[in-house]
Formats: structure tokens, C-alpha cells, sequence
């Protein structure tokens, strides 16, 4: 599904956006620092690097307990929906100069839509970054020095100051010294810790992987009966759609050199993840379906797996790959941050004391996160939740503003548009439902496991927001006409 389903749907979206020769920000704009053109293979690898989080790993080993479906979803999501989503958020940034998502959605969808907009993507780029010290920290301290991560425990801050001190020097360099140079040795580690996984997948002979059967309940195998939409694409952010992923698409895309590589870059790139999805969702299935319990943590599952197909050496690499996963998009979710403040109050990124007040600023919001979430026994609970909603929502605004720049163009957007109508539903459901949300079955005295009024609410928002997105393009179009 992801070869076939991305050598087709990837050419055919080409085909929609229509990139030809002209020069691009990277030439036009080359200022040393974020407009840096680099080599095709270098620009598809940080940005694999940088849309790899945690998230296509810890998202799919607990989507994976709503059943083998997960094959099917996560590959069909991520073609239709996530590959699409990231070719056009990084090649329309291109043909707008290089431009930002916030200024991208002021651009499309209006100076309104904007200021929500600009308040939900900057909580989410500082969720981002916490969530990438907090969890690539903890596996250093627990896998690697063999410590319990406790907040009581020194250890623990000393490895988090590591990770801020990378990103200090990551976020404020200019693109090509830090991040275009260590990037490929992290891409070896990365690729060779997912290629393991699959491997040793192989070799086991797949004796307790679950066939997909409509003998049971395909969408009802959830061992906590928790039901597939909205929670699975929630779960399952990262490895399907994710709105983290149009920051970093047009963060690269000051760094593309001719618009014909942008499928490579942005398309292809995000299969490579839904693999890695695929990858640890089967792994995680097989461990399950051993004997391992299916309440331990995801982050325990992730050594349990990793040891279970590679022995304790391959493990050693296979931990360090997904190390390396959430701290290479942590320093690019801080300097795509740096370049949003920057680019709304227009603050000049060629100095290097303007870039080190920005970023400062950033950093010290990230920390106070940080210690609640590490304070707090539920803290991390609740702050990956809000990540993870946050996430889906940056995409349904995305998702919008490719829409609106289809329409304008006279190109085929309901290929972004239909995307963009089931994540809306999605997202309205699962915070109309959720008790970090409005909890409405619940405060109206209904079954607080029933959805239907969540879904009824989420039904019509949706179609509101498709109707939404149309009406703004046609108004748009009929302004440029006069």
C-alpha cells in the first residue's frame, strides 16, 4: 500500500501542484542561515529526521491494540492524507518565498483564521519540544544508564540540560553547520534501527501476528473498548497525519533547489515514517500477543521489542535510533518556532543576539512545561494528550489553506478538502468526548462512553468547515477577478 499507493497518488499530486524550473527561495533568498540550499538526499533526510519523532513509535505500539485494522489505516492515512499534507504545505511555502505556515494560513485563509491559528501552532511547536526532552531523556536515563528517571533524581535534569544544550546550538547556527552535517550520521543510526525491527519482524515467522478477520469486530477489539474514531487517529497522530509536519515541510523547503524534488522531500518522506509505524506496530503486536502485558507503558515496549528481534546489542542501536528520533525533531521544532516569532514581528534572524532572545524566550517556556509534566504523576499523560490533539489540529488548518490555494489555482482540491472534513469531525469528537476536553455526554448526564453526541456536534462542524473553506476560496478567487 505504501509503495504502490505512493508511487501513484505521489506522481498524481505532482501532477495537481505542477512544479516546474523557476528559482527557488534557496537561491533567491540565500542568506547563510535558514535560506541554505542543500543536496536533494540531504533535504529528504532531515526532513525525515526532523517529521520522526516519537509519535510514529509510540503512537502505533498503542494503536496497534485496536487490532490488525492498523495495517490497513496507517498506510491508506498515510498516502491519502499525511504524504499529501506535507508535499503541499513545503511545495506552497516554496512558491510563497519560503514562507511559514502562519503566514501561509494568514495568506489563504485570512488575518482572523490567522490569530488562532498563530496561538495553537506556537503551544503546539513548545509541546513538541518539551515532549522531545521528556521522553528521549527518560529513555537515555533508564535504557542507556540504567537509572529510573524520577524527577527527584539529578541524572535526569543533567540529561535534559544535554538535549537543550543540542538544541541551543542546532536552533541558532545557521541550517547547514549543524543540522545538515550530523544529520546523516543520525540518519544511519535511524534507518538501521527500523530496518532491524523489520528484519528480525521477518525472521520470527509472524506466528503471532493477528489476521484481519469480519468474523469479529474489526473496530471493536480495543482491550479497554475504547472506540476506533476517534482515538485510533489520535493515537495514531504521527504515523498517519500529522500538522507538526507542514511546519517542518516549509522549513525545508528554503533549503529545496528545484521544485521537481519536492516529492522525494515531502511525499516519499513520509511514507518512509508510516513504515516505521508499521514497523513498530508489528512489533509490538508480536510482544503483545507473547506474553507481555498490554497496560505496560509504550516506552517500555519499545526495549521489550527492540531486544526481543535484535538481542541486547542490536537493541543498544535500535534504542539509540529512537533516541535519536524525538531529539531530531525537537531542535526543528524550536527553530521553526524561532522563525515564526521572527517572521510575525519581523525581527531580523541574521543577528545572532536577535536569534538568542527569541530562542531563550522559547526555551524557558519549554522548561516550566517540562517540570510540571515531570513534577506531576499524570503530567506526562496529559501533556502528550494536548500534543496530540494540538498536532491534528494544526493539520485540519493546513489542510484548509491547501485547499483554498487548489481552488485559487483551478486545481483539483478535494484531495486536501476530504482529508480535511474527517479530520475536523476527528478532532471535534474527541475533544467534545474527552474529559481533558469538554467532556459533553458526561456533564449532559449521558453514558460517558457513548459518543453520540460528540459525534452528532463533530458531524456538523465538519460540514461547516468544509463549506467554510469553499466560501473563503470563492470569495478570494472573485476578489482577484475584480
Amino acid at each position: 500500500m505504501l509503495v504502490i499507493g505512493g508511487a501513484f497518488y505521489g506522481k498524481f499530486c505532482e501532477n495537481v501542484f505542477g512544479p516546474d524550473v523557476r528559482p527557488t527561495p534557496a537561491i533567491t533568498k540565500a542568506d547563510g542561515v535558514d535560506f541554505v540550499g542543500m543536496k536533494k538526499w540531504k533535504n529528504s533526510l532531515i526532513q525525515l529526521l526532523n517529521i520522526a519523532g516519537t509519535g510514529p513509535i509510540l503512537g502505533p505500539i498503542q494503536g496497534i491494540l485496536f487490532g490488525p485494522i492498523a495495517f490497513i489505516t496507517i498506510p491508506i492515512g498515510c498516502v491519502l492524507a499525511g504524504a499529501m499534507h506535507d508535499y503541499f504545505s513545503g511545495m506552497i511555502s516554496i512558491r510563497n518565498g519560503g514562507a511559514q505556515m502562519p503566514k501561509l494560513i494568514q495568506e489563504y485563509l485570512g488575518l482572523k483564521v490567522h490569530k488562532v491559528y498563530n496561538v495553537l501552532v506556537w503551544v503546539l511547536m513548545i509541546l513538541v519540544g518539551a515532549v522531545f526532552v521528556y521522553t528521549p531523556g527518560d529513555l537515555i536515563v533508564t535504557e542507556i544508564m540504567g537509572q529510573k528517571a524520577l524527577f527527584n533524581n539529578p541524572t535526569t535534569w543533567m540529561v535534559y540540560a544535554g538535549i537543550f544544550a543540542y538544541y541551543l546550538v542546532a536552533t541558532l547556527f545557521p541550517l547547514d553547520a549543524i543540522i545538515g552535517r550530523v544529520y546523516p550520521i543520525f540518519g544511519a543510526i535511524l534507518i538501521f534501527s527500523a530496518v532491524g525491527i523489520f528484519v528480525g519482524i521477518l525472521m520470527n515467522g509472524g506466528e503471532e501476528l493477528t489476521n484481519l478477520t469480519f468474523a469479529t469486530s474489526v473496530f471493536g477489539q480495543h482491550p479497554s473498548k475504547l472506540p476506533f474514531i476517534p482515538i485510533f487517529f489520535i493515537t495514531v497522530a504521527c504515523g498517519i497525519m500529522s500538522g507538526f509536519h507542514s511546519t517542518q515541510a516549509t522549513l525545508i523547503g528554503r533549503a529545496v533547489t528545484n521544485e521537481k524534488e519536492g516529492r522525494t522531500t515531502f511525499f516519499y518522506m513520509m511514507l518512509v515514517e508510516g513504515f516505521i509505524a508499521m514497523v513498530w506496530a508489528a512489533g509490538a503486536m508480536i510482544v503483545f500477543a507473547k506474553s507481555t502485558d498490554t497496560s505496560t507503558s509504550a516506552t517500555l515496549i519499545i526495549g521489550i521489542v527492540s531486544r526481543d528481534f535484535l538481542g541486547n546489542i542490536g537493541a543498544a542501536f535500535a534504542i539509540l535510533g529512537v533516541i535519536v528520533l524525538p531529539i531530531t525533531s525537537g531542535d526543528t521544532a524550536f527553530r521553526s518556532l524561532r522563525l515564526m516569532i521572527a517572521e510575525q514581528f519581523k525581527i531580523d534572524q541574521s543577528n545572532y543576539i536577535k536569534r538568542l532572545a527569541v530562542t531563550t524566550g522559547i526555551f524557558i517556556a519549554a522548561i516550566i512545561i517540562l517540570f510540571y509534566a515531570k513534577s506531576s504523576p499524570a503530567g506526562f499523560t496529559i501533556l502528550w494528550r494536548y500534543f496530540a490533539f494540538t498536532n491534528q489540529t494544526i493539520a485540519v488548518f493546513a489542510l484548509a489553506m491547501i485547499s483554498v490555494y487548489l481552488y485559487l489555482h483551478k486545481k483539483n482540491y478535494f484531495i486536501s478538502l476530504i482529508p480535511g472534513l474527517f479530520y475536523c469531525f476527528v478532532v471535534l469528537s474527541y475533544i467534545f468526548h474527552a474529559p481533558i476536553g469538554l467532556g459533553l455526554e458526561q456533564r449532559l448526564g449521558f453514558d460517558p462512553n457513548s459518543y453520540m453526541i460528540s459525534y452528532s456536534l463533530s458531524a456538523v462542524c465538519a460540514l461547516l468547515y468544509a463549506w467554510a473553506t469553499v466560501k473563503t476560496a470563492s470569495g478570494k478567487l472573485l476578489a482577484l477577478k475584480r
